[in-house]
């Protein structure tokens, strides 16, 4: 599998499909790993050139000591993009995979023609919320932390059916170090002004039982950029692209074709 090295850290990524194909850029939430994409891929235009990587201290990324910083966060999917050679791509971040692509897209126009913002905010929750969040993480480990934390992600029907362990196991098994590193940087951002200067398409998404990043809060961060589009997806929680793959890869497909990027 491809990887890449910056700032000491090596970040591991996955391709697919045609080189010359239109490109999009997925970035994934806290506590996740890209395979969180998994569900929505058969549903997407087969002619999509996607990519797909690990965070640093997630995934097969490496973990290298916490703290983190957004800025850290924002440089090595830059350098992931490099290192693919994608440019003039959709970015689709999730949470704080979210924060990463606004980031992104201020900081390098080149690779960012346009945003879908699911489930995420220019600023989410204070430094006093993630503090202790860190500390309960670094006290009873992510295994004990797994369920109240998938509590605030989904609907209550996919939290209460089967379908609904295979993710609590994958936040389980994330590192500590990586996860509470990944607070700090969520927890020392605000992206309201920049974001606010940003001129390119832009989506929102937002599931109508999301317990962390409430619908108003999505849509606030979405207003920000003119002319932006917003999708509320009922009976989904935070992580819709689980919950409801084939409407979120439908909301995806339309907006693609609606900014010609199809």
């Amino acid at each position: 599998m491809p990887e890449i090295a910056r700032d000491g850290v090596t970040l591991h990524y996955e391709r697919q499909g045609p080189t010359d194909g239109p490109a999009v850029i997925f970035s994934n939430s806290l506590g996740t790993t890209l395979h969180l994409w998994d569900p929505i891929l058969p549903y997407l235009p087969d002619h999509l050139r996607i990519l797909r990587y690990d965070m640093r201290g997630h995934g097969q990324s490496e973990v290298p000591d916490a703290p983190y910083t957004m800025g850290q966060l924002i440089s090595d999917a830059e350098a992931v993009c490099d290192a693919a050679e994608v440019r003039d791509a959709v970015f689709i971040g999730l949470s704080v995979g979210g924060m990463i692509g606004q980031g992104l897209a201020v900081k390098r126009e080149d690779i960012v023609r346009s945003l879908v913002l699911s489930n995420t905010a220019a600023k989410i929750g204070n430094p006093a919320f993630w503090q202790e969040r860190i500390d309960a993480v670094q006290r009873n480990g992510m295994g004990q932390m797994a369920d109240p934390i998938v509590k605030r992600w989904f609907g209550r029907d996919f939290y209460e059916s089967p379908a609904m362990a295979p993710w609590q196991d994958m936040l389980s098994q994330a590192s500590v170090e990586g996860y509470c590193g990944v607070c700090t940087a969520i927890a020392g951002t605000d992206f309201y002004t920049p974001t606010s200067g940003l001129r390119i398409p832009t989506l929102g998404i937002a599931g109508s039982e999301d317990g962390s990043t409430p619908p108003d809060l999505v849509r606030e961060t979405v207003d920000l950029i003119p002319g932006s589009q917003f999708v509320l997806m009922r009976r989904a929680g935070h992580l819709p692209c689980v919950e409801q793959p084939e409407a979120f890869a439908g909301h995806l497909t339309a907006f693609l074709q609606s900014i010609g990027h199809l």
